[in-house]
């Protein structure tokens, strides 16, 4: 195909024509790809700004806890009907960023925290959506783990933890023949991700062996000729030619060659040829909304049980809190979804024939104390057998990190007086990821049900009511207080660097290796029914290269009822000179068990599933030691566990230094930090003077006095641009973003209003030469 184009044409094609759409070289009758967000809904914008119907199924944090495979795959293959009824041939989607820190803004749009469980789940869904001939966009690549600066933070991470904690998952999505990966806003080591060829080209291409489609995040190419040299294939959207003329400029200068052109132009070509034709397909969304509802099922984790769920039809229940009639369903952001129809408690619940009340206490929608809600609450709330405070988050979205991790305090404050009254109370949670939980002891039930999506109500009713047992596992650890994070003391704290000081000791992998309580760990959750294991087999106690180890063991249900159970399989990792977490996941299953049923639960591990990555031999390795074949409940409690030996090391294996990373009482220190980088860590904060740039921000030229009057005028611009209809969350993230964001990035998103050149002159006038400036501003 590249040889019927001309250059121009071929330069024209590393660009989006419009928003959403690649370019349509008619001369010879190419033909385009239609890309559309989604990752648990399509989210097709239309001419007039709006978004088609779609199904809202639940956010991915949401699946993450059915930790049901197959149920991944469903999602996949769904959300992919719904694609070529629209013929969208790309969704942007799934993402596989590693839940870092419980304040990202973004978590509800990821799985977990753990790689090897956000890998496996999400190569189902892709494999799901990829085998109705829709194109699965895995995002973003890589290290995006926070909102605040994403468009130019420097991700500063250790090579172990690059390789064994931030591409594992997408290693699984390339595994799984994904046809596109996202590369992120950030950069990575000093180096933004669309333009770096160790992370583009050196392991995406040459090491993964990822063959298809590299587009850049929505606005992120800082600089396209570097971008196209090093791996990118396409940017995203339209840059209204402002870099295109600067690949033609750079190729008339000789700096990129026809060549370079048509390898970034290769992958997309292939695309193009081999799409799918959608015409005439159709889509049945009522048993869209049945997987949605089953999903939901799956996913809610029952957290705490004293004898007070399920709950019985005759007792009599008070339902507090706004979202039991408006459900948080969803985040906001570029995932929002216009719901084909919403399902709620209240719209759902008379049909189950129960004695129940509500009273709503306070808002689903803001943190405001309305004294007169809570006092007639508590008035009545003595009256009842169980009361069900339906709580939760109203500030997670796309583009701001959260400032703590508690809940509202109008919520905290009612539920606090509500259990001084009665103390059978369950708490209902929804939400994208991990919060505070300082009521815990003082409530006998607690459930998460993350974001549920469009069939929010039945899924919930079931598992309280017990029609259904709950089956869900937490995709994250639940600590005590924010600060017990590790990672919290580098998570969003400057507007240049980000440390990743923590190295691979990420989530559970930090708890449990350095015995650090928790409120509730990773894969945690409760049934109604009980498990029993046994009988766990290995086919052979000694670890050797190119041979794999298969598992079994055996689980029956002793409960009551029919139920669904998580089977967990963790490495216990050696003692050794290099410094590793104390266990690690490597694979799981869910199964459903009538009373007293037995199933036999088979597992394969590869020799690799032992590895690390020696930074020394510049790949993973197994070194000499004892492992075990961990049967866990949850990261935490280990059931059944049996030996696994290597004996001998290879020769080119080297002793490695001992650092703080082994020791009991891990501090994070710069020094150590260091020590593994092998470099000087750049400042976390800079303040940024002249000369500044198109990758300047907003927040940059506050340092002179030129520059403050400028800030000002783009700060009056932000505001302007937040409607009544907004709710404070999204306000909030227009305007802090505004100012967060590149003033190139604000050019390539703002529309005629704000082009190329007008950034081009308030830059000029922010560098003190006002004249030459304020004509480019004005220039038509």
């Amino acid at each position: 195909m590249n040889e019927k184009l001309t250059v121009e044409e071929k330069i024209g094609l590393l660009n989006g024509q419009t928003n959403w759409q690649t370019k349509n070289i008619k001369r010879i009758e190419l033909g385009t790809v239609f890309m559309s967000d989604g990752p648990h809904g399509l989210r097709k914008e239309l001419r007039d700004g709006s978004t088609v119907v779609a199904t809202l199924f639940p956010a991915l944090s949401t699946l993450a806890c059915s930790f049901n495979k197959d149920l991944a795959y469903k999602m996949g293959e769904a959300l992919a009907k719904e694609a070529k009824k629209e013929n969208v041939d790309i969704i942007l989607g799934p993402g596989v960023n590693i839940k870092r820190n419980p304040r990202c803004g973004r978590n509800f749009e990821y799985f977990s925290e753990d790689p090897v469980h956000s890998g496996k789940m999400a190569a189902k869904y892709i494999e799901g959506m990829q085998n109705e001939g829709v194109a699965s966009c895995v995002k973003h690549f890589a290290v995006n783990s926070q909102e605040t600066y994403r468009l130019n933070y420097d991700a500063v991470v250790d090579e172990r933890a690059l390789r064994e904690i931030y591409l594992k998952a997408f290693k699984y999505a390339i595994d799984a023949k994904v046809k596109s990966i996202m590369a992120s806003y950030n950069r990575i080591n000093g180096v933004y991700s669309c333009e770096n060829p160790y992370l583009l080209k050196t392991i995406l291409r040459d090491e993964f062996g990822f063959k298809g489609v590299v587009i850049s995040d929505w606005g992120a190419v800082c600089d396209p000729v570097a971008s196209f040299k090093n791996g990118l294939n396409l940017e995203m959207p339209n840059s209204k030619e402002y870099n295109l003329e600067k690949v033609r400029k750079a190729y008339n200068n000789k700096q990129i060659t026809e060549e370079e052109i048509d390898e970034a132009n290769a992958p997309l070509l292939r695309m193009i040829e081999n799409k799918k034709d959608f015409s005439n397909c159709t889509v049945d969304y009522d048993s869209q909304h049945e997987l949605a509802r089953d999903i939901a099922r799956d996913s809610i984790v029952l957290m705490k049980n004293d004898n007070i769920l399920p709950l019985k039809k005759e007792e009599k229940v008070l339902f507090v809190g706004g979202f039991f009639e408006t459900p948080r369903i969803q985040g906001g952001g570029s995932s929002k979804i216009n719901t084909y129809k919403v399902e709620t408690v209240q719209s759902e619940i008379d049909s189950y024939n129960v004695n129940y009340d509500y009273l709503e206490g306070f808002s689903s929608t803001k943190d405001i104390y309305e004294e007169q809600k809570q006092n007639e609450v508590l008035e009545k709330v003595r009256n009842y057998d169980k009361v069900v405070v339906m709580a939760g988050l109203i500030d997670e979205t796309e583009g701001l990190d959260r400032d703590n991790i508690l809940l509202p305090s109008s919520q905290l404050k009612l539920i606090n007086e509500i259990v001084k009254i009665n103390n059978n109370v369950v708490v209902v949670l929804s939400l994208g990821s991990a919060v505070e939980l300082s009521f815990n002891d003082d409530v006998k039930g607690i459930v998460n049900c993350y974001l549920l999506g469009q069939a929010s109500g039945r899924p919930l009713l079931d598992i309280l009511y017990g029609i259904t047992s709950p089956s869900g596992r937490l995709c994250e650890t639940y600590a005590n207080h924010l600060e017990d994070y590790i990672t919290s003391k580098n998570f969003a704290n400057g507007n240049n660097a980000v440390w990743y000081e923590e190295s691979i000791y990420v989530g559970y992998r930090y708890f449990t290796t350095f015995d650090k309580e928790v409120m509730y760990p990773f894969g945690y959750g409760l049934s109604y029914s009980k498990f029993e294991y046994s009988n766990l087999k290995l086919s052979t106690n000694k670890l050797e290269e190119n041979k794999k180890i298969n598992i079994s063991v055996d689980v029956k249900n002793v409960g009551s009822m029919k139920a669904k159970e998580v089977v967990q399989l963790y490495v216990r990792n050696n003692l050794s000179s290099v410094y590793k977490a104390k266990r690690e996941l490597k694979d799981f299953v869910k199964i459903e068990l009538e009373t007293n049923e037995i199933k036999k639960v088979v597992f394969e591990l590869d020799y690799e599933d032992f590895a690390y990555y020696d930074v020394l031999m510049k790949k993973n390795y197994v070194n000499k030691g004892i492992y075990a074949i961990e049967i866990c409940r949850d990261a935490n409690t280990v059931i059944l566990s049996e030996d696994i030996e290597k004996k001998v090391d290879s020769e080119a294996f080297k002793s490695h230094e001992q650092t703080i990373y082994n020791s009991k009482e891990f501090i994070l220190l710069e020094k150590e930090f260091k020590k593994i980088m092998k470099k000087e860590l750049p400042p976390i904060n800079e303040i940024r003077k002249k000369p500044y740039t198109m990758n300047s921000t907003a927040n940059d030229f506050k340092s002179s006095f030129t520059g403050r009057i400028i800030y000002k005028i783009m700060l009056k611009m932000a505001n302007s641009m937040v409607s009544s209809q907004m709710s404070e969350i999204e306000k909030r993230s227009r305007t802090v973003g505004a100012m967060e964001i590149p003033l190139r990035t604000i050019a390539f998103m703002a529309g005629e209003g704000m082009d190329y050149i007008k950034c081009e002159g308030i830059v000029d006038m922010a560098n003190g030469h006002f004249i030459k400036g304020l004509k480019k501003y004005l220039k038509k």
